[in-house]
């Protein structure tokens, strides 16, 4: 994955980590400020009524005991937004016709609501007290208790709103706190990572949860550069130890094809093991680049390091009916160091050749790029997802010689310069790899 993209990954990452703070402030907010007014809802109403119907018990008792007490005398309620009423045995009949919900209703108090004739609606609380002779009634108007119900409610919500706001304030405040030592911690993390030596970050934090990370990181900051440290010591160490016996290798055919009177068989052999030298010591160079990490500069002929290439590989057919060529532009210049070209370009072609038993590699030279085409065996849908993989070898490989890691060397040394390669089915039959220079320039032989 790009790094661009690994920033992006994190950038959401901590936005998401923010905005779960914020929202979890948010959500507690509002949830303790919802079930507070729900509960402040429910006991206001339920007092209310609870004091509502034991004033209106009292006072319908007061109103019996009027009657009782006085038979020949109405009894009066002196109470506002109550109305009472007597019906004696003889009315019972015509309050049914006149009232039959209060005719119907048995003793206790009960909730009345309807709707006047002229459409204003009506709310109030019914008194009933009945004996044989006599029923009493006693009505309490709610229309005020309801108005302000309804007020008390809009001050709810506006409560439960406005302590939602004042949590997301809080939430914002707080994911800021948090986040703030994390975000530095990111900062000062990718500032050290530009660093051959990159400078402890624990001391910049205070002992806490993310001083604990920047302590762990720091830790693993020394294990991986004493690791990094380690592996460049012994590829360089490695590099330094096998150009010796190369050294050696190369001087002594070099002496031994100057003299004279060698047979053919005795100079092919030795021009062989040349060839396997010049190998050997490029992809040394190339894997010590790889090490470490860095960019060699050089100006690299792309067609004349092709036609070295196939010639070495012409001199090794061991009589396989293949044809090898090389055409296009002769003024590719790469700015970069031929050993590394040759191992890039090299792999290419010696795949070529390799499983092609019949026919013809032909190298093409663009004006930005080098193709590798080939009439062999082809490629399966599986072969070319895979073949860039570490150590994986195509189901045309056979009992043939090789790891299965020169494609991975060719793309790591793509990674490393910026090229890309490409490598595609050509139809039925053959395969075409692209060896695209981003960086190459194109300057005429002569310079």
């Amino acid at each position: 994955m790009p790094a661009s993209a690994r920033r992006r990954g994190s950038m959401r990452t901590r936005r998401r980590l923010r905005t779960r703070i914020i929202l979890a402030f948010v959500l507690l907010g509002f949830g303790i400020t919802a079930l507070f007014a729900s509960a402040t809802y429910w006991t206001r109403s339920r007092v209310e009524s609870q004091l509502v119907e034991d004033v209106m018990n009292r006072n319908i008792d007061a109103f019996a005991a009027q009657y009782f007490s006085a038979p020949g005398k109405e009894p009066q309620i002196e109470v506002q937004q109550m109305f009472a009423r007597h019906v004696k045995r003889s009315g019972f009949e015509r309050l049914r016709i006149e009232q039959p919900e209060w005719h119907a209703l048995p003793d206790g108090i009960h909730n009345v609501t309807g709707t006047e004739p002229d459409g204003t609606p009506f709310a109030y609380k019914l008194a009933v007290r009945k004996t044989a002779d006599d029923w009493f009634f006693l009505a309490y108007d709610m229309s005020h208790s309801i108005r302000s119900e309804e007020q008390f409610n809009r001050a709810l919500y506006a409560t439960v709103g406005l302590f939602t706001l004042l949590s997301l304030v809080v939430g914002l405040w707080a994911a800021s706190r948090v986040m703030s030592p994390v975000v530095e911690l990111a900062t000062r993390l990718k500032r050290a990572g530009r660093d051959i030596q990159p400078e402890p970050l624990a001391p910049n934090f205070s002992d806490d949860e993310v001083g604990q990370l920047a302590e762990a990181l720091d830790a693993y900051s020394a294990r991986l550069t004493h690791v990094v440290q380690r592996d460049r010591e012994f590829n360089a160490d490695v590099s330094h130890e096998l150009r010796t016996p190369l050294a050696v290798i190369k001087g002594a055919v070099e002496l031994l094809l100057s003299r004279p009177g060698l047979d053919e068989k005795t100079r092919a052999r030795l021009l062989r093991i040349q060839r396997a030298e010049a190998q050997c010591t490029d992809l040394i160079s190339a894997l010590l680049l790889l090490s470490r990490n860095e960019r060699g500069h050089g100006a690299t002929n792309v067609c004349r390091l092709a036609t070295q290439l196939l010639d070495a590989h012409r001199a090794q057919l061991q009589g396989k009916a293949l044809a090898l060529g090389v055409d296009g532009v002769d003024d590719l210049v790469v700015d970069a160091p031929e050993a590394a070209v040759a191992v890039a370009l090299g792999n290419l072609i010696g795949n070529a050749v390799k499983y092609t038993t019949e026919g013809e590699v032909r190298v093409t030279v663009h004006p930005n790029a080098v193709e590798v085409r080939d009439s062999g065996p082809g490629l399966s849908n599986e072969d070319a997802a895979r073949l860039f993989e570490r150590g994986y070898r195509g189901t045309h490989a056979g009992h043939s010689q090789g790891g299965g890691i020169g494609l991975s060397i060719v793309r790591r040394l793509c990674e490393l310069y910026g090229w890309t390669v490409d490598v595609r089915p050509a139809g039925t039959r053959g395969v075409v790899a692209m060896l695209t220079f981003d960086r190459a320039r194109a300057i005429a032989q002569a310079v």
